[in-house]
């Protein structure tokens, strides 16, 4: 998944020999790297009660389901290593525009490109950005995670305290829709996060954005691209996606400029407008009205401080995972694609 992408980057970018610490860390977690999940702890029992109470389900049952869960301390590892170095936009680049991943997003359009129209065609979310994202997160489905969802979610829910909460209600989410769609729960596997499918859904995005996009009454995001692809669409379209609309431009700053000189930092909303940069002496060309928001970013290129103004829909790419680089890069991958595509055509 992106995720286990960017770990993998990190990993090649450490300077510093950690072999030492690494081996001791994993002598101590192999001893414990697998244990049953252990139904009858205090708060595993609560959690229980609680799907009982609030979704009915059978204690007996669910206990059984749960008690089939493993608690890995990999995964713990996993979401718990420290970020070594935060990668910059020229590095984060690198990894998702290659031209490797550009060729399987082109060839993965020209192979689905009836679908994929259709999805557009009914949304109003381009196929470009369809692809661009499918191709950050899961390489066109070659890196969806080797881990159970239950397993994942279980050990975040009761050995990782600092996000327990959110990972209990996604937990009780992945539950219930397991019983929605007839999965069995022990069967599903995603991310360390529980990330699943070709999109990399969270459960409870699951629940509310996946789509049965086939009419075969299952929302198949591991194995069917239809429902895959519409579940994305789906989800900018439910967070406002404008379609036809501008997603962003790259800027300069003009003579005029003379505010602070801008740092990269990860801006997740637009505080001001076309019209209100442009009077600051932002350079940047747009059909979008004079009133429509637009934020000004600093990314850290390899030759120096690129200037973007993201527009509505960029902020909207933000809302699938909220990082302005992996926008700028899902919108830069589809784009490159789509460039591919009609050279094909043409």
């Amino acid at each position: 998944s992106h995720a286990q992408e960017i770990t993998a980057a990190l990993k090649k970018l450490r300077l510093l020999a950690v072999g030492a610490l690494f081996a001791a860390s994993v002598s101590c977690s192999l001893a414990a790297n697998e244990i049953p999940l252990d139904v009858t702890r205090p708060d595993v029992a609560t959690f229980i009660d609680e799907m009982v109470r609030e979704h009915d389900f059978d204690r007996d049952a669910l206990a059984e389901t749960l008690g089939k869960a493993r608690i890995k301390q990999s995964i713990i590892d996993k979401i718990s290593a420290p970020a070594e170095k935060k990668l910059t936009w020229g590095e984060y680049r690198k990894i998702f525009l290659t031209k490797e991943r550009i060729n399987a997003g082109t060839t993965f359009w020209l192979e689905n490109r009836e679908m994929l129209e259709r999805i557009e065609r009914e949304t109003g979310v381009p196929v470009a950005m369809i692809v661009g994202i499918i191709g950050v997160e899961t390489y066109y489905g070659r890196i969806t995670g080797k881990d159970r969802v239950i397993d994942a979610l279980a050990t975040l829910a009761f050995e990782y305290p600092r996000r327990a909460r959110f990972f209990r209600s996604e937990l009780s989410h992945f539950l219930v829709l397991a019983r929605e769609e007839e999965l069995d729960a022990t069967e599903p596997v995603g991310s360390y996060a529980g990330a699943m499918g070709r999109p990399q859904f969270m459960p409870s995005s699951f629940r509310a954005y996946a789509v049965d996009a086939t009419g075969d009454g299952k929302r198949d995001i591991w194995n069917n691209w239809a429902d895959a692809s519409g579940s994305v669409a789906n989800y900018f379209l439910e967070h406002g996606w404008k379609t036809g609309e501008q997603v962003v431009a790259q800027a300069t700053l003009g003579h005029a400029w003379n505010g602070p000189k801008p740092e990269p930092k990860n801006t997740l909303k637009a505080s001001e407008t076309v019209s209100t940069l442009s009077q600051k002496g932002v350079m940047f060309a747009t059909d979008l009205a004079p009133d429509s928001p637009g934020e000004l970013l600093a990314y850290e290129g390899d030759s120096g401080i690129e200037h973007w103004v993201g527009f509505h829909n960029f902020f909207v790419i933000t809302r699938y995972n909220r990082s302005v680089m992996y926008a700028l890069a899902a919108y830069q991958l589809g784009q490159s694609i789509a460039g591919k595509v009609d050279t094909h055509a043409g």
